[in-house]
């Protein structure tokens, strides 16, 4: 199988299967007829936020490279626009107005990564030497964008300019897609508790098989591990400690779960905790990915992540229904050549 990228796809991916030039993996698979399998589970009509609010688990203690959002008022003819008094531009007007920017690290909370977010080192090009490639053999430094220099990098030099671009594989481009289907909960935080939990296919489909849970091609999985909600209780001054060893995490070692992820067909994958998989992940001899469930899904599969969202309200919903499917809308922010946005998923029930 040929490609004008590469000679040699990575064992297990499905790099070409949507076409040459695709740069929206899985997302492919959520079809007209998924959207209307997703409407065909509201049965209730009611609607809820799975975001968490957008300035937590507050500061950097989960990951010292994201900090919260800061907003600023803008600035009107020289002057703070905030709470601004039109009469001083029009004398005997009574307008007041607000307007505000904000420096957002686009990661920091309820997020969408997109494919650009984790490539791997790998010898695409059949000549013996690896290099740096994303999902669909994309290249770094050709397709995947950024400056070579600090100076043009972080919020401490922050000019007006964009210095990187995740270009085909921009948040962006599933944005457009809307991110619309059925979506599927399996509730781990039921069955295991608080506890840290490395899960593998066997936990997984366990708990599956005790809640009658099926995924299908095309559906969304979204897995409840009650760290959101953890994050919650926090109340923005997270304990970095009691975090770290919370919750349930998938083992991205575990074979098995990768194969079950490739055959199981579902669209993306989301989690209310924080980087779905356990990170750092289990030991393995190199050359290993750090992240090897991110690799198997955004480099190989072309699998979106989500992490961060807000399950445990939904969870219980469903779970005293019975029920493990819903409808869910969960378009990113559409901003050009973006590696991730922040999102508000909403699940109808």
């Amino acid at each position: 199988m040929g490609n004008p990228r590469w000679v040699r796809r990575p064992e297990g991916s499905n790099w070409g299967d949507f076409g040459p030039d695709d740069n929206l993996g899985r997302l492919n698979l959520l079809t007209p007829e998924k959207v209307r399998q997703g409407t065909a589970e509201v049965a209730e009509g009611i609607a809820y936020c799975l975001s968490l609010p957008l300035d937590l688990p507050g500061g950097n203690a989960l990951n010292p490279n994201r900090f919260p959002p800061v907003l600023r008022p803008t600035r009107r003819a020289g002057e703070v626009n905030y709470n601004f008094e039109m009469d001083r531009l029009h004398p005997g007007h009574t307008d007041v107005l607000c307007d505000d920017l904000a420096v957002l690290h686009l990661q920091y909370s309820t997020q969408w990564d997109s494919l650009a977010h984790a490539g791997s080192m790998f010898d695409a090009d059949g000549d013996g030497v690896p290099e740096p490639v994303f999902y669909n053999g994309f290249r770094a430094a050709e397709h995947v964008v950024g400056p070579a220099g600090l100076d043009d990098a972080g919020a401490e030099t922050l000019h007006r300019t964009t210095t990187s671009s995740a270009g085909p594989l921009g948040i962006d481009h599933m944005a457009r897609k809307a991110v619309q289907g059925r979506a599927v909960l399996i509730d781990l935080h039921a069955h295991l508790g608080d506890a840290r939990t490395l899960v593998d296919f066997d936990i997984l489909a366990d708990i599956m098989t005790a809640d009658g849970v099926v995924v299908a091609d095309g559906d969304i999985v979204c897995l409840h591990t009650g760290f959101g909600e953890k994050v919650l209780e926090m109340n923005g001054d997270p304990d970095p400690e009691v975090l770290h060893g919370y919750g349930s995490v998938l083992n991205g070692r575990d074979p098995e779960l990768l194969r079950w992820i490739t055959e199981s067909g579902l669209a993306a994958l989301v989690a209310d905790n924080y980087a779905v998989e356990a990170f750092p992940a289990p030991q393995a001899a190199v050359p290993a990915a750090v992240l090897p469930l991110h690799e198997h899904c955004l480099f190989k599969l072309g699998v979106h992540l989500g992490e961060l969202w807000r399950l445990t309200p939904l969870a219980e919903h469903l779970r005293a229904r019975g029920r493990s499917r819903f409808l869910l809308t969960a378009p990113p922010l559409n901003l050009p050549g973006a590696v991730g946005s922040p999102v508000t998923p909403v699940a109808t029930v």
